[in-house]
C-alpha cells in the first residue's frame, strides 16, 4: 500500500467537489448559523462553570440531523458514517482527529429539541431565510397529504380496542418497558391504488386496497416556487379534508387560489375558504351513481395540471431521502417529518439557486 502523503486528504476532497458533493453545496448556499439562536434557546446548555466535558456545538449537531435526514440513517449508522466519510466531516467542519458525537449523544440532542418543540421555530427560521432571498409565497397554494410508514405493532384485539378508546391497556401499564416500545398514536388505514393490467390485457373491475400503518404528513406548498409553507402531522387514519381548517392555509401567499383534490371538497371547507378570502380551486366530486358531467371533468383536468405539482414534494422526500418513521409516538414522528420538510426546502432552495446562477 502506498504511504499516505501530506496532501492526500485535500486532493481527495477536491475530487469529491469535482464529482458534485451535495453537502458542500449545502454549506455554500445555506447559512446554518441562522439556526443558532433558536437551537441555543431550546437546549439551554449550562455555562460550564460546574466543570465537565463541554457539549458539542448545537449548529454542528443540527447539521448532523440534516445528514441523517438526507440519507435516512439510524443514529448508530450516522455515527459510523461521520467517522468514515470525508464529505460528512468536511460538511461538519471536523478534522480526522476531532471528537465525533456518538449515537447516544445524537439521540439526546434530537430528544431535547423534540421536548422543547423547537422544530417549528427552526422551520420558521429557514422560511424567513427563503423570504429574505425573495422566495415569497406566490401564485396561490396547493394542499395534499401522504402516508408515512412506521414499524407495525402486533397488538391483541383487546389492546386495539383500548387504544381506539384512548386508554392504555392494563398489561402495558404494568410493564413500563413494554409500554415504551408501543406506538399508541400511529393508526391503520387503507391505501387505495389503481389496479394493474393483467397478463391477458384485461383490467380488474376493482382497485387495490392495501393496509397501511403509520402517520400522515399534510403540507401546503406555494405554487410559484413549490416550497413547503405550512404542515401538519396526524395519524394515518385522519381525514385529509378536515386539516384544511386547522392552520394548513397560508394567509401570507400573494394570491388567494387554493388547489387540492376531492378529499378536501366539502361544504365546511368551501365556507371556510370563502370566509377567510381564499378562492377554491378544489376538485369537484363525481355525482353519486351518475356519470361525471363533461364540464366538471374538463375543469378538474385543468386543475390537475397545477395540483399535481405537489406530488414532486412527496416523491422527493420518499425517493431521495427515504422518509420513514423509526421512532415511537406522534411527538417524535412530528419531529422526523418536519425535519424532512426543512431538508426538502433546503434541497429546493439549492436547486433554484443553481438555476438562477446558470441563467
Amino acid at each position: 500500500m502506498k504511504q499516505a502523503g501530506f496532501f492526500d486528504v485535500e486532493e481527495r476532497l477536491a475530487r469529491l467537489s469535482g464529482l458534485g458533493d451535495q453537502l458542500e453545496a449545502f454549506s455554500q448556499i445555506v447559512d446554518f448559523e441562522v439556526f443558532r439562536p433558536d437551537l441555543e434557546q431550546a437546549l439551554a446548555y449550562s455555562t460550564g462553570s460546574k466543570g465537565g466535558r463541554p457539549p458539542f456545538d448545537p449548529v454542528l449537531m443540527f447539521k448532523i440531523l440534516v445528514i441523517q435526514t438526507l440519507n435516512n440513517l439510524s443514529d448508530e449508522r450516522t455515527e459510523y458514517l461521520i467517522n468514515d466519510r470525508l464529505s460528512f466531516m468536511r460538511f461538519l467542519g471536523l478534522g480526522l482527529s476531532d471528537r465525533v458525537p456518538d449515537a447516544k449523544t445524537l439521540w439526546l440532542f434530537r430528544e431535547r429539541l423534540t421536548q422543547a418543540s423547537a422544530i417549528e421555530r427552526l422551520f420558521d427560521r429557514f422560511d424567513a431565510t427563503l423570504r429574505n432571498a425573495s422566495y415569497l409565497p406566490m401564485s396561490g397554494q396547493i394542499l395534499d397529504a401522504t402516508l408515512v410508514a412506521a414499524p407495525k405493532q402486533r397488538n391483541t384485539n383487546d389492546e386495539k380496542t383500548a387504544l381506539r378508546e384512548g386508554r392504555i391497556p392494563q398489561d402495558w401499564q404494568d410493564k413500563p418497558s413494554k409500554l415504551s416500545h408501543k406506538d399508541r398514536h400511529a393508526r391503520w388505514t387503507l391505501k387505495f391504488t389503481k389496479a394493474k393490467r393483467q397478463d391477458d390485457g384485461s383490467m380488474p373491475a376493482t382497485d387495490l386496497a392495501i393496509p397501511f400503518f403509520g402517520y400522515k404528513s399534510h403540507v401546503s406548498i406555494d405554487r410559484k416556487f413549490r416550497f413547503i409553507r405550512k404542515w401538519k402531522t396526524t395519524d394515518a387514519a385522519a381525514s385529509d379534508g378536515a386539516r384544511l381548517r386547522e392552520g394548513l392555509l397560508d394567509k401570507t401567499n400573494t394570491a388567494s387560489s387554493v388547489w387540492a383534490d376531492t378529499a378536501y371538497r366539502s361544504k365546511a371547507n368551501e365556507d371556510f375558504m370563502e370566509k377567510h378570502g381564499f378562492v377554491s380551486k378544489v376538485h369537484r366530486k363525481k355525482p353519486h351513481l351518475k356519470p361525471m358531467p363533461r364540464h366538471i371533468q374538463q375543469s378538474n383536468a385543468g386543475k390537475s395540471v397545477i395540483r399535481s405539482r405537489v406530488e414532486h414534494v412527496f416523491a422527493d422526500q420518499k425517493s431521495q431521502t427515504g422518509l420513514f418513521i423509526r421512532t415511537v409516538g406522534i411527538t417524535r414522528a412530528t419531529m422526523r417529518i418536519r425535519l424532512a420538510n426543512i431538508v426538502y426546502n433546503m434541497r429546493r432552495f439549492l436547486f433554484l439557486e443553481r438555476i438562477s446562477t446558470a441563467a
